[in-house]
């Protein structure tokens, strides 16, 4: 049975019943039949030289990860790394447990291969999820934190959520990933401000030498961005993330201006948004695209912009778990094909 007629199936499912018996089926997976999850790894895991790179202080066998939200609660992690990831975000996640905002709030747009969500950080909080995070670590693979305030915390009280989640997870991960760009908790994108970060970030450093990724938002003006990035890495973070869902609803004639929005319809907007701020950021931090990548080809023109990583997840749902292994597999050929003996020789090739 290939990957359309088992989407068929998932698609007769909500989104969210869908992912939770994913989660469901994987956590057993993990728990009872490891070996299947092994006979997975032989087949989807590409260990070839020419994509390892070391960032962050971190070794990462491919430049292809999971984006964070896929795994909120640190359960799916030992299966997810299994289909050939090399690093992933878990997460976002809270101090305090959450359900999120009113359901429905996940809609596929088929035609589209893209996603429309208003989650809101939903998830079990840190003294569930820590304990699930220890246990893993250190793991095979470089795992991320990301954090989230609650929603019910004030934005002028943010950077307490943010420091008790790094206090909590700094012996338990490879470096953080700081979300203040979701746009499903009211006021949370107002956070993207230089005073913020400043603040922010310069408690962070107090707490922990662990490396901090600072995602941001792909609807704000270019050098509004700008200067948040630039005083964020004034202030040592090591990555961007370019970039959270869009809530460009031009995009979508549904009707529903809520939410974010993920996919190939954020495609064309993301590589743009990526574009434009990596000639300015390429070489002074590790840049991490994220936003409607789906193939190999759309990697390679984001890392020839200047990534050296990129992030996936509405794809997966599309195109099904053998993607992450077309896409590294494509990616030594697109290699070869340019004369790069390195995936680190094509990052920031059309800047230089």
């Amino acid at each position: 049975m290939n990957y359309e007629s088992i989407r068929s199936l998932i698609f007769k499912f909500d989104p969210e019943t869908a992912h939770r018996v994913l989660e469901k089926g994987l956590c057993l997976t993990q728990e009872y039949m490891p070996f299947i999850l092994s006979n997975i790894a032989q087949k989807c895991i590409v260990n070839d030289d020419s994509l390892k790179q070391n960032l962050l202080g971190l070794n990462f066998n491919t430049p292809v990860g999971l984006a964070g939200g896929f795994d909120k609660n640190a359960k799916m992690a030992k299966a997810l790394a299994n289909i050939g990831f090399s690093f992933m975000e878990i997460g976002t996640f809270t101090p305090l447990p959450q359900e999120g905002n009113a359901k429905p709030r996940v809609f596929r747009l088929v035609e589209e291969e893209s996603i429309q969500n208003a989650m809101g950080f939903n998830n079990e909080g840190k003294d569930k999820i820590a304990p699930r995070m220890a246990s893993i670590y250190p793991f095979c693979i470089p795992i991320a934190a990301s954090i989230g305030k609650n929603k019910d915390t004030p934005n002028d009280k943010a950077y307490e959520d943010y420091f008790i989640l790094i206090k909590e997870f700094k012996d338990i991960c490879d470096y953080f990933v700081v979300n203040i760009s979701s746009p499903n908790t009211k006021n949370l994108r107002d956070l993207q401000s230089e005073e913020f970060i400043e603040h922010l970030f310069n408690g962070a450093k107090e707490i922990t030498n662990k490396p901090f990724v600072i995602k941001i938002a792909p609807d704000m003006e270019i050098p509004l961005a700008l200067s948040i990035c630039q005083k964020a890495i004034e202030c040592g973070v090591s990555g961007i993330v370019i970039a959270n869902t869009s809530t460009d609803y031009s995009l979508i004639n549904n009707g529903r201006t809520f939410g974010g929005i993920s996919g190939r319809l954020i495609q064309e907007k993301s590589g743009n948004f990526f574009k434009e701020l990596a000639k300015e950021l390429y070489s002074h931090a590790v840049l991490i695209a994220s936003g409607g990548i789906d193939s190999a080809e759309v990697a390679y023109e984001r890392i020839k912009n200047g990534a050296s990583l990129v992030e996936v997840y509405t794809a997966l749902i599309y195109k099904g778990p053998f993607l992450v292994k077309q896409m590294n597999e494509r990616l030594i050929q697109l290699l070869k094909e340019d004369g790069f003996l390195n995936i680190s020789d094509a990052v920031g090739a059309n800047l230089k």
